[in-house]
């Protein structure tokens, strides 16, 4: 074993944040709504936006989806993903921290493989 390493305690310093404030949420059942996922999330930071795929309109047929939470602070993201393998609804959710570069904001970022977005 090599020596012990000290990590500072604290908001941030739980699992990592890699200074991101943007966490990808997969594993989300097909009946819960932006709405649901906002006020979940809300309780852990301030929720800047928010974009669920599909979106709460879709008729497509699906079996999961996958929600994308742009956070004020980037210690929400470290708290957020506490809630991995939190069943919502019906499912376990999986929480991970989201690359900024990967997540621009004005930008949808691609749907899942195999689904299809309509842009208006």
């Amino acid at each position: 074993c090599g020596p012990a390493h000290s990590k500072p305690s604290g908001l941030g310093s739980g699992p990592m944040t890699s200074g991101t404030n943007v966490i990808q949420v997969t594993n989300v059942s097909p009946g819960s709504t932006s709405e649901q996922m906002r006020t979940l999330f809300g309780f852990l930071g301030t929720v800047e936006e928010m974009k669920l795929f599909p979106p709460d309109d879709s008729t497509m047929p699906v079996t999961s989806r996958v929600c994308f939470v742009k956070f004020r602070e980037t210690e929400s993201v470290g708290v957020s993903q506490h809630l991995t393998n939190t069943v919502f609804v019906d499912r376990a959710l999986i929480v991970v921290p989201y690359a900024e570069d990967d997540f621009i904001i004005t930008t949808i970022p691609p749907p899942p493989r195999g689904q299809n977005v309509v842009l208006y």
